[in-house]
């Protein structure tokens, strides 16, 4: 697993030692950032981050700071790390903490929030309705969710919902509130 582009183009990261977790691959953290391209200065929060590779890659191709909230002991260990090796220790914040109890009571604001929660457990959901109760995005900022390809997004947010595609395994939505809303007034 390595950075694709930017600044810390190149560099290996560390992984997470076992099957309990699922780290997003080159590829599809590739294709991610091939459909969404606009971190240039922005602040990011990186949800259930494990080693932390989305946000980094972020961070690499110029996002200003980045946040990851993180819980499980395995994943932090090799997050901490990659931090280190890639230097960005100025750039990020950490957060040991649960994703939905870090989101009721979290009081900053995002330009980009990337999700890649557990497969099949239903926090897709709850964790975009956080993010839009809790006004957690910046004006024009976007949620990137990497999901199972079966695990839909509700209709319900189908009208703020940017890019949706889904590959072998997993889907990439993007959710953009300000964007859907900028061309509803432009019809």
């Amino acid at each position: 697993m390595r950075i694709i582009a930017g600044k810390y183009k190149g560099r290996n990261l560390y992984s997470i030692e076992g099957s309990g977790t699922r780290p997003t691959t080159s590829s599809f953290r590739e294709y991610i950032f091939s459909v969404y391209q606009n971190f240039e200065g922005k602040k990011v929060l990186d949800l259930f981050a494990g080693t932390g590779a989305l946000g980094i890659e972020a961070l690499s191709r110029g996002a200003a700071f980045a946040h990851f909230v993180e819980m499980s002991n395995s994943a932090l260990k090799p997050l901490f790390a990659n931090i280190e090796y890639v230097k960005c220790s100025d750039e990020c914040k950490v957060h040991k903490r649960n994703v939905l109890s870090y989101l009721k009571k979290c009081d900053e604001k995002f330009d980009v929030i990337i999700l890649d929660p557990p497969y099949n457990k239903g926090l897709v959901e709850k964790v975009i309705e956080l993010i839009l109760e809790n006004n957690l995005l910046l004006p024009n900022g976007a949620i990137i969710i990497e999901h199972y390809k079966r695990e839909t997004i509700p209709e319900k947010y189908n009208n703020i919902i940017t890019y949706s595609k889904c590959k072998k395994i997993a889907g990439l939505t993007i959710i953009e509130p300000d964007a859907t809303e900028q061309e509803n007034e432009n019809l």
